[in-house]
């Protein structure tokens, strides 16, 4: 029963998040023999407000 948790800067569609999600699927299934209906991910997504790396805001990344 893996849960897998995807942390993003929000501003990604549906479309790309089905596709992940269909991608990290199969590799658990392939790799790990893990059922399908099993496989449970959840999607984090944060405004550049809230995401910092380096010391940095996102936000102000480029000023």
């Amino acid at each position: 029963m893996p849960l897998i948790q995807v942390t993003l800067l929000e501003g990604r569609t549906p479309e790309q998040k089905r596709k992940v999600v269909e991608r990290i699927t199969a590799v658990m299934v392939e790799e790990l023999g893990t059922k399908r209906e099993a496989v449970t991910i959840t999607f984090v997504d944060v405004p550049p407000t809230n995401y910092a790396t380096g010391g940095v805001l996102v936000l102000d990344r480029g000023k």
